[in-house]
């Protein structure tokens, strides 16, 4: 890992975004990294797009703003992609994850010419056959760390096992739908 791992989350009120955010910033915390997971709020509501953001670094982080060039987009919602510049200072050094199903034609059209990696994954199937209901961000999740190498798949489903089963505390029934959940989406992120 570089020394400073930028990412920032384009979602709608609702989808987890917001929550993949801060899980991908506690499981990396709990590998010994320094990090920050932070949501840009504004007049949201459920289904409004939204945005939040990670930092991640083997030193400490001293910035603190928004990210205006991030190393990594991660779309929760590929609608986004016709109503948001998901692109704007994207490193082309860096990588886009897309929940979609959508083909490699319509994408590169729809990215403006991003010539940086694209990765695609499709969350929504990836939770239902998991889950029974559709919640991208645990999918979305697994594939900003397979591709982003941050931590190992290992350690992530490690650290998610702990940390699912401290926030499903009440509800252990779900914890292991999640954990395979994370597990399918580690196999199903594609690059195109």
């Amino acid at each position: 890992m570089k020394d400073l791992i930028e990412i920032r989350w384009h979602g709608r009120g609702g989808q987890g975004a917001k929550t993949a955010s801060l899980l991908l910033a506690d499981a990396a915390f709990n590998t010994g990294k320094y990090i920050q997971g932070f949501p840009e709020y504004g007049p949201e509501r459920m289904g409004a797009p939204i945005t939040a953001y990670n930092r991640i670094s083997n030193a400490p982080i001293t910035i603190h703003s928004n990210i205006y060039e991030p190393d990594y987009v991660v779309v929760v919602d590929d609608t986004l992609l016709e109503v948001v510049d998901v692109t704007a200072g994207l490193k082309e050094s860096g990588a886009i994850i897309i929940n979609t199903t959508k083909d490699a034609n319509y994408l590169k059209k729809v990215l403006k010419g991003y010539s940086g990696n694209i990765y695609t994954i499709d969350a929504r199937k990836v939770s239902m056959e998991t889950l029974g209901k559709y919640f991208p961000n645990t999918p979305m999740l697994a594939a900003i760390v397979k591709v982003s190498g941050i931590m190992t798949d290992q350690e992530l489903l490690d650290d998610m096992k702990g940390s699912f089963k401290h926030k499903f505390a009440k509800k252990p029934e779900v914890i292991e739908p999640n954990m395979k959940a994370l597990e399918m989406s580690l196999k199903e992120v594609k690059k195109i």
